[in-house]
């Protein structure tokens, strides 16, 4: 083979490779900035939890769900914010849940059906505000569940 085109064909393989690079690094920061994990896992958590009470007064699910459910709000109180939720309010209200998610579990523990509603209903308004500043971009907007 002749060696100008083995060295344009290598350039050319070089500066592919460059491209497409950087290409998957904007793509991931894109889809870094699109996604918030920590919020989809305690929102099934919680979807889990809620429905079957809201729906059916069935409390059964939440306070099996009560321990993971306050161990999920504290590793996403811990975990880095996306950038457009990365603000005062929602550290607060990530702080908030946790805090309630952790009382949550103790009422749980009361055994008073009434009092593990009206907490599992709070707990659930709370989530819901952080969903929606999510979806929002930062501004309160409705979101229902699927």
């Amino acid at each position: 083979m002749n060696k100008p085109i083995n060295y344009v064909l290598i350039l050319f393989a070089f500066v592919l490779a460059v491209a497409c690079s950087g290409k998957k690094e904007a793509a991931d920061a894109v889809a870094s900035n699109d996604e918030w994990p920590e919020m989809d896992e305690f929102h099934m958590i919680m979807a889990e939890s809620f429905h079957p009470y809201k729906d059916s007064a069935n409390i059964e699910p939440a306070k099996a769900n009560a321990a993971e459910m306050a161990r999920v709000a504290e590793k996403w109180a811990n975990a880095a914010l996306p950038e457009k939720v990365n603000n005062d309010e929602t550290k607060a209200s990530l702080a908030q849940l946790k805090d309630d998610a952790a009382a949550f579990s103790q009422v749980v523990q009361s055994g008073d059906t009434t009092k593990i509603g009206e907490s599992l209903t709070s707990l659930h308004d709370l989530f819901h505000k952080l969903q929606e500043s999510w979806y929002g971009g930062g501004k309160e907007e409705v979101h229902e569940h699927p």
